[in-house]
């Protein structure tokens, strides 16, 4: 194992209460990324932004706690986002003609027997089999999640596809959704110029997000806005949300509608969570015990199901912020859910006036993070230098190349991609898995293929993708 890197600051090396007070501030600092993510991770679920936000909260306090990540942020994911929206959509359109319950609490239900798959996984210590996936798959499956995405959120614009389109001015959700996508990428480089060491407190997306609700405001735009459907301003109100979102009524029948969902958001978990700790344990110099991550997983996402949330996993840009700020202790992430809770009931006035269009912007950025890049510009400048190359010798593996994408494994990562869109994310995984063990070592196991070399030709490993929040 790595030798563990100090992350404490030099005042806070003999000082306990220095250390304690850093990574409570960083705990603040990370929940208002947290808390505007998860508002717009739940609005993507179809759950709402409460249940996003939520979510987010209870997810980071159980799995700072328990989990084998000791420096971590987990919380809902695009990717575990994007496939709720699926079970929310599905529940509602048809599967609870025959299934004989509650729409929200089958899907509860759902949420509740992926948390238990993914205690059975840690139980069953199959924490280590990620290093069976190989890049090609992860690289295609995280570009068709932001895909999922960013039609999702095209059609939520423009009410495509059956979707129920936002409501007032077409144009104008079109240009908030523009503008605050451009605010995002260019504010952390302004205020960090404008304000110094100070905008590192002051997430961009947070500040997008405040800036465009304002601007909205002032303007008296007739535009959809945020509504949240919850509330934990009274003890009455959290026992009612127990008691309104406990499954009571599960049948065998309910179980075989549920499973397949259950299982797919496990499975997308368990390679969110592990390939988010690959990343971690570099940047950290420390090792994830990852079947203790699994369990905590699985411990959170069925503590969700009994509040209406929505599930989640280790989240890559709040943990990479977390270490980026020198969080020594798990009191961090602990913090962060803490602040995160506390936050819903400060400020549910306020988030009710954010116009939906904002949250669109926010998803767009997200799919810009989760999409890999990386090998598809290799690529496509191989082939403005190297056709010829490229297409004549379709199936060479170029070996002696140090950085190369190559043809086949463009094509793994496409039908990944293609596959993660058009049908599931499991199918897309298993079969393309499969597929490239079958090619390596029976089909071609003179000639097999190459993996994408991570950080070099991918940017799934790339710590510095992550660096802005």
């Amino acid at each position: 194992m790595p030798a563990a890197v100090d992350r404490t600051q030099p005042c806070e090396k003999n000082n306990p209460s220095a250390e304690i007070i850093h990574n409570i501030i960083i705990g603040l600092t990370v929940s208002f990324v947290a808390l505007s993510l998860g508002a717009a991770l739940g609005i993507l679920s179809g759950r709402g932004a409460f249940a996003g936000m939520i979510s987010a909260g209870l997810i980071a306090l159980i799995t700072s706690l328990l989990g084998g990540t000791r420096i971590q942020c987990s919380g809902p994911t695009a990717p575990m986002s994007a496939v709720s929206a699926v079970v929310v959509a599905s529940a509602h359109e048809h599967i609870m003609s025959t299934a004989g319950m509650n729409v929200d609490q089958f899907i509860n239900s759902v949420f509740l027997l992926s948390g238990i798959l993914l205690l059975v996984m840690a139980i069953f210590r199959l924490g280590r089999f990620i290093a069976w996936v190989p890049n090609v798959v992860i690289s295609g499956f995280m570009s068709g999640i932001a895909l999922l995405i960013w039609i999702s959120q095209i059609q939520s614009i423009f009410g495509w596809s059956g979707h129920h389109a936002l409501t007032g001015e077409t144009w104008q959700n079109l240009v908030i959704a523009i503008i605050t996508v451009a605010l995002i990428f260019t504010l952390g480089p302004i205020l960090r110029r404008v304000i110094g060491p100070v905008a590192h407190y002051l997430p961009p997306t947070l500040v997008a997000i405040v800036i465009m609700t304002c601007a909205t405001l002032a303007l008296n735009l007739g535009i959809e806005r945020v509504q949240l459907t919850g509330s934990l301003s009274s003890w009455s109100d959290a026992t009612a949300l127990l008691h309104n979102q406990i499954p009571t009524s599960f049948t065998m029948a309910s179980f075989f509608k549920a499973f397949p969902f259950a299982l797919q958001l496990a499975l997308l978990c368990y390679l969110d969570t592990l390939l988010t700790s690959l990343v971690i344990d570099r940047m950290g110099g420390e090792t994830t015990r990852q079947d203790r991550e699994l369990a905590a997983q699985g411990i959170a996402n069925s503590a969700i199901a009994f509040i209406g949330g929505i599930p989640g996993a280790q989240a890559t840009i709040r943990s990479v912020l977390m270490l980026k700020e020198k969080a020594s202790l798990r009191l961090a992430g602990i913090m962060v859910g803490i602040f995160v809770l506390v936050e819903i009931i400060l400020f549910q006035d306020l988030i009710n006036q954010i116009p939906k269009a904002v949250f669109v912007g926010v998803l767009i950025k997200v799919g810009y993070d989760v999409f890999d890049f990386k090998p598809l510009q290799i690529y496509l400048a191989e082939l403005m230098h190297q056709r010829h190359e490229l297409l004549h010798n379709f199936f060479n593996n170029h070996a002696d190349e140090k950085i190369f994408v190559t043809n086949r494994e463009i094509l793994m990562i496409t039908g990944t991609a293609a596959i993660t869109v058009f049908v599931n994310l499991n199918v897309a995984v298993v079969v393309f898995t499969l597929f490239y063990y079958f090619h390596n070592k029976v089909a071609f196991r003179h000639n097999p293929m190459r993996d994408l070399v991570p950080v070099e030709e991918t940017e799934a490993f790339d710590i510095h993708h992550y660096d802005k929040p």
